[in-house]
């Protein structure tokens, strides 16, 4: 890894595309340190990010979000980052000048499965909004942001591991 961007790598996608579990194989297969911004925001608050939302609101936590991804260091490492924030043009142009941006793209009967595999995940939406909604408000937003783009449906998350290292190579 040649520069500080390809030795700092932020993974951004919907909720169950893969980024945390990916994000620890990723770490260690290029040798870098993990940070999960979702542990970090339970850390800071005291609770799940569900239990966040169901006491205040999504709108609460992608400001305590916000708050986090800002004032943490980007040293050179793999960040796993949550599934808002892309709604954050503040965080996104940190991220994009501190690192390359990776979308683990997914796609929504993907997303929509594993998300039913755990039911307890806070997702920062309105109430109002169904996943499609979600998804569908997210994915360009994702897309305009990413240096590399991953498809994570069909493939294990270590083949997709393999995936971004390949094309970190060509960056």
């Amino acid at each position: 890894m040649s520069n500080s961007r390809s030795s700092r790598i932020s993974l951004i996608g919907m909720p169950g595309s893969g980024k945390s579990t990916v994000g620890v194989l990723l770490a260690k297969r290029i040798g870098l340190a993990f940070v999960d911004t979702d542990i970090l925001i339970q850390e800071q608050e005291q609770a799940t990010l569900a239990e966040i939302i169901a006491r205040s609101s999504a709108f609460v936590l992608r400001e305590i979000e916000e708050q986090v991804l800002l004032d943490m260091p980007i040293t050179d490492s793999v960040i796993s980052t949550g599934g808002s924030v892309v709604y954050s043009p503040a965080i996104m142009e940190r991220l994009s000048a501190a690192s390359t941006v990776v979308y683990l793209r997914a796609q929504l009967e993907t997303v929509d499965y594993r998300i039913s595999l755990a039911p307890d995940r806070g997702i920062a939406s309105p109430g109002n909004h169904t996943l499609e909604d979600v998804y569908n408000e997210r994915a360009p937003r994702y897309e305009q942001y990413s240096d590399i783009v991953v498809d994570v449906d069909h493939d294990t998350p270590e083949a997709i591991t393999g995936q971004i290292i390949a094309q970190l190579d060509t960056l």
